[in-house]
């Protein structure tokens, strides 16, 4: 085949081929649209569902009754969602509206000058069809029980103007289904309304409620999926095939457009090859340019071996009213006068499109083919936008049927792409992973594509400064080009790829543990849900920070101006560059720990005198944390008590109190907890190597970045570390920023042999809200300075959860009931066993590890957790592949830092994508009691692939060497 089938060269559409369908306009048969809420007017069809469940509901919103249309409309939506659970071997809905939720909002009362999102919860809201977003209301369920809400009517929604945000609105919900785990819902009404964080419309442009759901979505303070406008953009195949073509050089088919007045988008561009153009200067009077014109396109290679052409109408008008057109490229004469007939019908900036039809690939069977008409095939993609603004394919869903007859979407069963293809003849896994390879990536540019040309757009043109294309369905045909099978985009769409993954996912409804079942297509959509809703609950609040940090913590200032927080800063370095970032800089001496009660009183006067109107108080600065708690109590904002926060802030004080900590409830704190002895003086030293079996570990009380830690063999050796500790680092000039301030006692615990593991953890209101586990590598002993890690665990399912329960329970055991902390456990043959509790956020990588690999942000987790906030987090979250990283160390890297791996040839490595480069410490400064300089890391879809790739750089950058073997600290990681 020649012509029409290369990647970057014209493709041939799979479009239903057999006799000229030729059906009077306004047809359903060939053209698809969503479902009723595509906007045509008139009553729903009657009698069409059957199942037993209560129709003495209360679908009426109070002080917002609907017409008997809407209301027939209201009702059959309800009709269809019980249809749908039925289907899925759910419960039916049941109707508590009599008791209206008064949840969700803490007396929220609007001001003037309010910015931002009010209220207490995420309110995630749908406003359409039932078995469109059946499968995202289900995992919106799980994700964040009744919290996601579906609203069957436009009236249980009212826009309300927003104080401070001119031409804006807020989004009431007054009424809504509730959606919980198990796939349990409920009819709710919402006193006083609740005020959606994040919505998604089923958009249609007709004259019915799609025009209604259109209105809503426009200009709201919330952040919204889709709206007419960008819905209008998507629509017009056309556009959206030059974008493709252009931008993300995804295969279309070869394509003739007559366009009359053509959008402003269309006349800026150089040309796709295989889409021709041609601009109209009227719809009149044109027979001589469209006979040249098609007769030319029948004519050229970019047809390849195509048979027939499809003649249509392009633009959001004629989505799902116009009958698709069959002719042979034989044609001429009849293909003029269709184009000439349709021309007649366009406005301004629609089209006329004469493009090629070819047939289905032709699959090779194993033997005989089986008997009956060949097969075609119709792949259909999900692709979510994720953290980053960074494509992701969710599902993957197939259609089957004679490639003489229309493949469309509910006229056929959903099917995986494994057993589509295995009925067509091809079944070698190998070969289906190769095309699944290819759909992945173009899916994935489709949506690129389309958030390339969303970004250029202004708030106007996008429907609102928080409208965003959240999700893109992407049809495919399966055609050959240069003897491979290639996917070819035949058009976008929402509802109905998702709608088609859903009905898939459904068929395992009596069986949950399948993994289709697990693998939900709406999962990374919901995830994004919850990603910005939390950043518009945050946006504008008012957040008073402890500690800055060094070099290692410069993603905090990035992170809160993306946010839109509003930072006040309590610093002791006048000169600290993050003063010039902030809304208010207190220089305030901080180091001096052991007055930390009297520095709570004092820094709370400043805050009254300086009239700061306080959301939050946190600090990730270990030297600050317990002053951060003294100062939330005197101020009245959420935190962990200061009790428990020097509890874990002391190490020999965690082990010995969760020693004492038997239950119930069981398993008790104490099976994690190791025995170990305070040592303030040599006398300490030499009871406690009577108490502690050696060899041990002897460590700061209150030390940060495993600075003189140290295994210790004997009595000597335990006298000798002590004594060098305690004339080396006396006080905080010694070495600022390790906990100095607290003092330089230290203890002796007993030496544990496992494997080290860090478990980071968001916790509220004393429930675990989300945990992840990374592996590090073999330490240089005797020192413990950290070598390698990587994530996520490679453990097993069972040892990763014993681990997050463990560091779960320590943490509750100390009280720490609301933060995010980070827990240091070593994994024995008995079990997890503490190293230590860091009440903070994790340090080094982890933030930047988990926001990369999981899309969650722990440094916005702990923020909404001071500002009295549930994070709002995805509750499974799974990794998007695998890290693996090394930490360099001045002593070991000081030639490779200073030359092959120097700063700026790490950075530019990191910004080419070659690998995640964390720098850790300003100065490149060899010493005793050192911490680690930066980090490494390179990503992976698996962690061989991502441990390869790691040590061939670090052997090509100098890092790796005999001195400082990465392959042996990689070890543990296969």
């Amino acid at each position: 085949m020649k012509g029409g089938c290369q990647q970057q060269e014209p493709m041939l559409s799979l479009d239903p081929l057999g006799p000229a369908w030729d059906c009077p306009l306004a047809s359903k048969d060939l053209e698809e649209e969503e479902g009723p809420w595509g906007g045509g007017a008139g009553l729903p069809p009657p009698g069409c569902f059957s199942g037993s469940w209560r129709h003495d509901v209360g679908l009426d919103c109070k002080g917002s009754l609907e017409e008997a249309e809407a209301r027939a409309w209201t009702v059959y939506h309800y009709s269809l969602l019980q249809s749908c659970l039925q289907q899925a071997g759910l419960p039916e809905t049941q109707d508590r509206s009599q008791v209206p939720r008064t949840d969700g909002h803490k007396g929220f009362v609007w001001t003037e000058g309010f910015t931002g999102c009010p209220g207490a919860e995420v309110t995630l809201c749908i406003l359409g069809s039932p078995s469109t977003f059946l499968s995202v209301l289900l995992e919106g369920g799980v994700q964040s029980p009744g919290n996601m809400l579906l609203c069957l009517s436009p009236a249980w929604l009212m826009k309300v103007p927003a104080p401070g945000q001119p031409g804006e609105s807020a989004l009431l919900v007054s009424k809504a289904v509730s959606f919980y785990p198990g796939g349990l819902t409920f009819l709710d009404d919402f006193v006083p309304p609740r005020r959606a964080t994040y919505f998604l419309a089923g958009l249609g442009l007709g004259p019915g409620r799609g025009r209604e759901a259109a209105e809503l979505a426009r200009d709201l303070t919330c952040p919204t999926g889709a709206s007419a406008e960008l819905a209008r953009l998507l629509e017009d195949r056309l556009l959206t095939r030059r974008l493709l073509a252009q931008q993300g050089g995804v295969a279309v088919p070869a394509t003739l457009a007559f366009t009359y007045k053509p959008p402003a988008l269309l006349r800026v561009g150089d040309a796709s090859p295989g889409l021709r153009l041609v601009e109209l200067s009227g719809k009149e009077g044109q027979e001589t340019l469209v006979k040249e014109e098609v007769e030319a396109f029948l004519h050229s290679e970019a047809l390849g071996d195509a048979l027939q052409v499809a003649v249509k109408l392009s633009g959001w008008r004629w989505r799902g009213r116009q009958a698709l057109r069959l002719y042979s490229r034989k044609e001429l004469g009849t293909v003029v006068d269709m184009v000439l007939a349709l021309l007649e019908k366009l406005e301004e900036e629609e089209s006329v499109l004469v493009e090629a039809v070819c047939p289905p690939a032709r699959l090779p069977f194993p033997g005989s083919p089986p008997p009956g008409p060949e097969l075609a095939v119709r792949i259909c993609a999900v692709v979510c936008r994720t953290q980053g603004d960074r494509p992701l394919l969710s599902k993957v869903v197939c259609s089957v049927g004679r490639e003489d007859r229309p493949l469309r979407h509910r006229s056929s069963l959903p099917q995986t792409l494994e057993v589509a293809l295995a009925r067509c003849g091809l079944g070698e896994a190998t070969q289906v992973a190769v095309v699944r390879r290819r759909v992945k990536a173009a899916a994935e540019a489709a949506l690129a594509a389309v958030l390339a040309l969303e970004a250029g757009l202004s708030a106007e043109q996008r429907g609102g400064r928080r409208a965003r294309t959240d999700f893109l369905g992407v049809d495919f045909a399966l055609t050959v080009a240069d003897r491979a099978l290639t996917p070819v985009a035949l058009e976008l769409n929402g509802g109905l790829c998702l709608e088609a993954c859903g009905a898939l996912e459904g068929l395992w409804a009596a069986q949950r543990s399948q993994p289709a079942a697990r693998e939900a297509a709406a999962a990374p959509l919901v995830e994004t849900m919850l990603r910005r809703s939390a950043h518009c609950l945050m946006e504008g609040k008012q957040l008073l920070l402890i500690g800055a940090g060094g070099v290692s913590k410069k993603f905090v200032w990035e992170a809160a101006r993306d946010y839109g927080l509003k930072l006040h800063l309590v610093e002791s370095d006048p000169n600290h560059f993050a003063s010039q970032l902030v809304q208010t800089f207190i220089h305030f001496d901080v180091t001096e720990h052991r007055r930390d009660e009297e520095n709570a009183r004092l820094l709370a006067e400043l805050v009254r005198a300086r009239g700061l109107q306080l959301d939050g108080c946190f600090s990730y600065w270990d030297d600050c944390l317990v002053l951060t708690a003294l100062l939330c109590q005197e101020l009245g904002l959420p935190c962990s008590p200061p009790a428990a926060m020097r509890l874990a802030k002391q190490k020999s004080c965690t082990q010995l109190h969760l020693l004492r900590c038997h239950g119930p409830p069981w398993p008790a704190p104490s099976l994690h907890a190791v025995p170990c002895c305070p040592l303030e003086s040599e006398a300490d030293v030499e009871r406690a190597v009577r108490q502690v079996p050696l060899p041990g570990v002897m460590k700061l009380e209150f030390g940060a970045g495993a600075v003189g830690v140290r295994l210790v063999e004997d009595a000597p050796q335990c006298h000798e570390h002590f004594s060098r500790i305690t004339r080396d680092l006396q006080g905080e000039a010694d070495h600022p920023g390790i906990g100095l301030g607290w003092g330089n006692a230290m203890l002796l615990m007993e030496f544990i042999e496992g494997t080290e593991h860090d478990v980071d953890l968001v916790v509220y209101g004393g429930r675990l809200l989300a945990a992840f586990v990374s592996d590090n590598g073999p330490t240089r002993l005797p020192g413990f300075t950290e070598t390698a890690a990587c994530m996520p665990t490679g453990l097993a399912p069972e040892q990763e959860a014993q681990l997050v329960q463990a560091a779960f329970r320590c943490c509750l055991g100390c009280g720490l009931l609301d933060g995010v902390f980070n827990v240091e456990l070593k994994l024995t043959r008995a079990g997890p066993k503490l190293i230590e509790i860091n009440p903070r956020m994790g340090g080094f990588y982890l933030r930047d590890w988990i926001l990369e690999l999981y899309g969650v942000d722990l440094l916005l987790a702990a923020a909404m957790v001071a500002c009295g906030l549930r994070p709002a987090l995805p509750s499974h979250p799974r990794a998007r592949g695998h890290l693996v990283g090394v930490m360099c160390l001045a002593s070991q890297h000081l030639q490779a830092l200073s030359s092959t791996a120097s700063r700026e040839t790490l950075q530019a490595l990191h910004d080419q994508g070659l690998l995640r480069f964390n720098l850790l410490e300003e100065v490149l400064v060899p010493g005793e009691y050192e911490e680690p300089y930066c980090s490494v890391a390179c990503a992976g879809p698996s962690l061989a692939e991502a441990r390869l790739r790691l040590l061939g750089l670090c052997q090509g950058l100098g890092i790796d060497g005999p001195h400082y073997p990465v392959a042996h600290f990689l070890s543990h990681f296969k």
